[in-house]
Parts: structure tokens; C-alpha cells; sequence
């Protein structure tokens, strides 16, 4: 068993997988600590305000969820990776450097969109990967757990010293990335994925 597990932290696209949960999982806790918080501290939003973009987020993201099997099907999950990785950085990178608070609100359009298929594609490409799926949804799983517990606090500490919208910065950095290895993973073009159900 462990000899298996040294031999998946071995394989180069089961990594590249987990980059991209890594990633995709800190935009979404991100939002889901902080959103409120950076639309009142950052864009002076009033709290009400700040607390119905956040809805506008969660409903984006829903909204990704149940249609992203219709795009999984026609275009395969590493372009819909690729696509959910640029539609986040897009919307992070609006609301970290556009002083407008009508762009902000319709940035987390487009941050929602792009971390709603982000974990549960690339759990489903991680069990897909090669043998036992178990183990390898695991070690990628953990990466995302890890993305949610550890980096939602890690922003809070940035944002106390340089401000939210600046520690925004370090999620942008990371869904870059994600975009820009998911055409790597490889795998399937059509995929029957449920992502809703993930």
C-alpha cells in the first residue's frame, strides 16, 4: 500500500490534477470567507450589499454546477478546466484592480462560474487517472481540503497587513496556474460526469 501511494506522488498528471483542485478550492473558500467582507472593506459596499453579492456568487455557482455536464460532454474536462481557471482569474483579477463597484459585482459572475466545476471535474479526471481511483481521488481530495481549511485564515492574516483586495492576489496567482496546466491532464474528451451531484 504505501509502495502504491509513493507511486502516485509519482505520477506527473495525478499531481497536475491536484494543482488544479488546490487551486480551484481556495477561489471558492475564498469567496466563501471573504466576498462579503471585500465588497464592504474594498468596494464600499454596505453590508447588506456585500452580503446579496455573495448570493449572486452562490447562485453562479449553482448555475455552473448544473450545466457544466453539457459542456464536459461536448468539450472534455481539460478545456473546461482551462475555461473555469480563466473565468475565475478573470473576475479575481476585476475586482482586485478595477475601482468600480458595478464591475466588481458582475466580476463574481464570472469568479462563481469559474469555481463551480473546478473541484468536482477534477475529482472525477483525478478517479479517471489510472488505477485504483480510490486512492487517487484521495490524495487529490486532500490537496482541495487543505486549499479550503488552511486558505481562507492564510488570507485573513494578508488581507490584516496589505489589505483584502491585495491578499486576492495570492487565489489569482493559483487559478493561473490551473489554467494554464489543465490542458496537460489529458483524459477523456466526453466524460458523463454529474457534476451537480459531486
Amino acid at each position: 500500500m504505501h509502495e502504491d501511494r509513493r507511486a502516485l506522488w509519482k505520477d506527473s498528471r495525478l499531481l497536475l490534477i491536484g494543482v488544479i483542485i488546490l487551486a480551484m478550492a481556495l477561489a471558492e473558500g475564498t469567496a466563501n470567507d471573504w466576498l462579503p467582507l471585500v465588497m464592504v472593506d474594498g468596494h464600499g459596499f454596505d453590508p447588506a450589499l456585500g452580503s446579496t453579492i455573495y448570493a449572486v456568487f452562490a447562485a453562479a455557482m449553482t448555475i455552473g454546477r448544473f450545466s457544466g455536464g453539457w459542456f464536459i460532454e461536448r468539450f472534455g474536462r481539460p478545456a473546461v478546466l482551462c475555461a473555469s481557471g480563466v473565468f475565475a482569474a478573470v473576475g479575481l483579477a476585476l475586482v482586485i484592480f478595477v475601482d468600480s463597484q458595478v464591475v466588481a459585482a458582475a466580476a463574481v459572475l464570472l469568479w462563481g462560474l469559474g469555481a463551480s466545476l473546478g473541484f468536482p471535474v477534477a475529482i472525477s479526471a483525478a478517479g479517471d487517472s489510472g488505477p485504483d481511483s480510490a486512492a487517487r481521488v484521495s490524495l487529490v481530495a486532500t490537496a482541495g481540503y487543505v486549499a479550503f481549511l488552511v486558505g481562507p485564515p492564510a488570507l485573513g492574516f494578508v488581507g490584516d497587513e496589505y489589505g483584502l483586495r491585495a491578499a486576492l492576489l495570492i487565489p489569482l496567482v493559483f487559478v493561473v496556474i490551473a489554467a494554464m496546466v489543465a490542458p496537460l491532464i489529458g483524459g477523456r474528451r466526453r466524460a458523463p460526469v454529474l457534476v451537480e451531484e459531486a
